[in-house]
């Protein structure tokens, strides 16, 4: 794994990575790497937070591991758990040949036993190439799962209380992504590089449009941001992000559009929108004069 050495390397390998990203979003992952700091990204759902992670894997040829937080994710599904069935299965080997009691004790509690959940696997990788684990929605997972993190950002360790500390002979690339549902603690983002992702610029849309989804026309792929651009200025529960714009550009293209009209916007308005209140408004509203727009802008 090589380390890109400036921040123009860092934007050539995005680029080949298909990422289309700002000089500041390349400074601070070229930070992120070369201080070995974890990189919290914040921003609106859709936004290509979780891609970084992703790219970051293949750019640096090392694997990805993710851990997807939701409500109630503990240390057990997050750090690691014992193997209770394997320990009960030993108990029972040891006491038919008549082991000693501290003798077992010391057996059924060692790494052997040990399940491995993401956190616990990023910080004992062994291949020689430090692993970019992605701890995703980190907004999703209730506040007291931000201390297990802690030991973790702050120092690659974590302790187990039956066998002791285990720290990263390599730490790894961590990226933290929050869709701020809720306000994360300052403990945690101090232990971290900062950086607020956006909605994309017309421009910066365009070109991921372009970029991602090569097999549409250039005419339509600007028909369909400039619509997605004054649709969020539109007051609706829920904004659609560059995903969400992707995937209106794959369905139009599956349609076989060449333009866009209103018709085809109303048809495939649930590929943008995921709230029907949403829909409605807009079906019922400013669809018509949305395309307008659209098409004038092309």
């Amino acid at each position: 794994m090589k380390v890109p050495e400036t921040i123009a390397d860092v934007e050539r390998a995005l680029r080949a990575e298909s990422y289309v990203a700002e000089r500041s979003l390349a400074t601070v992952i070229f930070l992120s790497l070369r201080l070995q700091k974890p990189l919290f990204l914040e921003g609106e759902a859709g936004v290509g937070k979780t891609e970084i992670a992703k790219v970051l894997s293949d750019m640096l040829e090392t694997p990805l591991i993710r851990l997807q937080c939701y409500e109630g994710l503990d240390v057990n599904a997050a750090v690691y758990e014992w193997n209770y069935s394997r320990q009960l299965l030993h108990i029972r080997l040891l006491e038919a040949t008549g082991a000693h009691q501290q003798e077992a004790l010391r057996e059924i509690f060692s790494p052997e036993f040990l399940i491995r959940r993401p956190l616990l696997q990023a910080v004992e990788s062994k291949d020689g190439k430090a692993p970019v684990l992605l701890i995703d929605e980190i907004d999703r997972a209730d506040e007291e799962f931000e201390a297990f993190l802690l030991e973790l950002l702050s120092d690659y360790q974590i302790t187990v209380p039956e066998i002791g500390t285990i720290r990263a002979s390599q730490p790894p690339i961590v990226v933290i992504t929050s869709n701020r549902t809720r306000e994360v603690h300052d403990a945690l983002k101090r232990r971290c590089l900062y950086h607020w992702i956006d909605y994309p610029s017309f421009q910066k849309e365009f070109q991921i449009v372009t970029t991602k989804r090569p097999e549409i026309s250039a005419e339509l792929a600007r028909q369909v941001c400039r619509f997605v651009q004054e649709l969020r200025k539109q007051d609706l529960y829920k904004l659609p992000g560059v995903a969400e714009t992707l995937d209106w550009a794959s369905a139009l293209s599956t349609l076989g559009a060449v333009s866009l009209d209103e018709q085809l916007a109303v048809d495939t308005l649930g590929t943008l929108l995921k709230y029907q209140d949403d829909i409605q408004k807009i079906r019922n509203g400013s669809i018509g004069s949305l395309v307008e727009m659209a098409r004038a802008d092309s």
